[in-house]
């Protein structure tokens, strides 16, 4: 099963979710960067109140204006960035009792300066550490590298086939796009993914605003991990095709 989606800086509770369920990540870094996205920023909350929340953003250069891809974005500031990223988040949860969790992950992400100037490189790190702090072994392929239609469905199932892929894990903003014909063609399932809600549990109610930092940082990797796989009925759901209305690609690329 492979889920397709763009490089976020320390996604969101909802999309690392996703990736979780996934056996398999193909990074979407050809699609037009999007300010107003995650795909330079993210959303961290205070550790002792989630509600109390600050933007670590990564001061970002278009060298093609509006219409350049998340591949070609570069950092405009590479140092300032980096000693504001790390300031950020050991304020934000240097007092975690997981904070050496969440120092590794940290740590990953930094030596990442060391060696890219490109945007993407520093976001798809920080995804790959946080899943690797919860044991995911899955394979990350980008879609840079693939052969693929240019329109939305066809461009996706593609990719799916690709790789191999017999499910594809379709995202809420997917949904809202996805056509079914041409991941049939392929002979691939279209697996949509909710996020589980449960407001019993305090981490997954703002898991579609903040960072997941905050829940790794908060209840550590083993009971994230437990939390997410007790919910599998209510995140994973096999549907038969449904048309769904197009959106603005270029716009709300997430799938």
């Amino acid at each position: 099963m492979c889920a397709i989606h763009q490089p976020n800086l320390f996604p969101r509770l909802s999309t690392l979710a996703k990736l979780l369920a996934a056996d398999r990540w193909i990074v979407l870094d050809d699609v037009q960067f999007a300010r107003r996205d995650y795909q330079h920023r993210a959303r961290l909350s205070a550790l002792d109140d989630p509600d109390r929340q600050q933007w670590l953003t990564l001061s970002t250069h278009l060298p093609h204006g509006r219409g350049t891809l998340i591949r070609d974005a570069v950092l405009a500031e590479p140092e300032r960035c980096r000693k504001r990223l790390a300031g950020l988040i050991r304020q934000h949860y240097g007092r975690s009792r997981h904070w050496h969790v969440v120092r590794d992950v940290l740590l990953s992400v930094l030596d990442e300066f060391d060696t890219t100037g490109r945007l993407a490189d520093v976001t798809e790190a920080s995804t790959r550490a946080l899943l690797r702090a919860l044991g995911w072994n899955g394979e990350v392929l980008r879609s840079s590298a693939l052969p693929s239609r240019a329109g939305r469905s066809e461009r996706l199932a593609d990719l799916a086939a690709l790789t191999g892929s017999t499910h594809y894990l379709c995202g809420t903003g997917g949904l809202r796009y996805v056509e079914h014909g041409p991941f049939d063609a392929h002979g691939i399932s279209v697996v949509p993914f909710h996020t589980p809600v449960d407001n019993r549990i305090s981490v997954w109610r703002g898991a579609r605003r903040i960072s997941a930092l905050w829940a790794l940082a908060s209840i550590g990797p083993e009971e994230l991990v437990s939390q997410a796989a007790s919910q599998p009925e209510e995140a994973l759901e096999l549907l038969a095709p449904v048309p769904l209305p197009g959106s603005d690609y270029r716009r709300r690329a997430d799938a």
